[in-house]
């Protein structure tokens, strides 16, 4: 009896271990079969470039996973990324004496403007979380090429040139700023009252509210955030590229969703965490990088991407119907 006992256990610490360390053992993997085929792979120079590229997308990917793990979806991070990073360029002119703060606020007050204009219509006027932000998509989109004329801003001061694309301490710039988002996203999620309302709006929303949690106003201020995160990528985009480009950011939001997916938030809402999502935008990253060394095609990068992304909805449902047939 004591032996059978031992068994369901094992199994199910193993069933658990798997699931919860899955995406680490994927990224040691994969890392493992980039550096084998590739040596320049580990090499300190590459590995900080890994770093610098994925940190705009970790940012965003920080806002999405938040949003994701609260049942909704926000398709319109890349738009608001194009608007603030106009916005931002536009604080930071060479013959604009602002003070490198102003973009800072502008750009932020920018994109969490348009992401509580989501999150109104979401949780105030009942439209759906991908039509809403499919419809800002477009707007911000729209907005943006017509007040700039499609026409990109250059001459941008040196300080705010440097905000990216100087280093502290060995690292990029860039870095440190994911590592500060990185660290906001799993004290919020983890260590407050609101992160627990977040994970109970996308477990059970009508049983969060019968619990007394203000479900619109959580969603409202949800979006703001993302938004608000959407606002800070674009300024560190337009510091990146050293100018506002009105064009940017399109398909962003569909690499944010995707590192959030892959690192294991459940699409249906209530369940996820930042560490995950790091470790989806660190595979992503990886991708990226293994083939641009190996000199493939970026449309076989979007492929592995779509493969990757389709896995790890897999696991998720598969995960989903296991714990609904254990409750039952």
């Amino acid at each position: 009896m004591k032996s059978n006992k031992g068994t369901i256990r094992s199994k199910i610490f193993n069933r658990n271990f798997i699931r919860q360390t899955g995406i680490v053992w994927a990224f040691i993997v994969l890392s493992g079969v980039m550096a084998l085929s590739q040596p320049a792979f580990l090499t300190i120079p590459n590995l900080t470039n890994i770093l610098k590229q994925i940190s705009i997308n970790g940012i965003l990917a920080v806002g999405m996973t938040i949003v994701l793990i609260s049942g909704g979806i926000d398709l319109s991070v890349g738009s608001i990324v194009a608007v603030s990073c106009v916005t931002a360029a536009y604080f930071g002119l060479a013959e604009n004496p602002y003070p490198l703060i102003v973009p800072f606020i502008a750009a932020i007050l920018a994109g969490a403007f348009l992401g509580a204009i989501n999150g109104f219509g979401i949780a105030y006027l009942g439209f759906a979380p991908f039509i809403m932000t499919l419809a800002m998509l477009t707007m911000a989109r729209g907005l943006i090429l017509l007040l700039t004329d499609s026409r990109p801003l250059f001459n941008l001061s040196r300080p705010f040139i440097n905000i990216s694309n100087k280093f502290f301490l060995g690292l990029p710039n860039l870095v440190w700023y994911f590592l500060i988002i990185l660290i906001f996203g799993y004290v919020l999620l983890k260590r407050t009252v609101f992160g627990k309302w977040i994970y109970a709006v996308g477990g059970n929303e009508q049983a969060a509210r019968l619990s007394g949690i203000n479900v619109r106003g959580v969603k409202w201020l949800i979006y703001s955030i993302c938004g608000a995160l959407a606002g800070l990528a674009g300024l560190l985009l337009a510091s990146r590229i050293t100018s506002g480009n009105p064009r940017v950011g399109d398909g962003y939001e569909l690499d944010a969703i995707a590192a959030a997916v892959i690192g294991g938030v459940s699409m249906a809402g209530g369940s996820g965490s930042i560490i995950g999502t790091l470790f989806g935008v660190l595979i992503l990253g990886v991708i990226q990088n293994g083939f641009d060394i190996l000199g493939l095609s970026t449309y076989y990068q979007q492929i592995m991407k779509g493969i990757v992304i389709l896995l790890a909805v897999f696991i998720d449902i598969r995960a989903r119907k296991n714990k609904s047939k254990s409750l039952s």
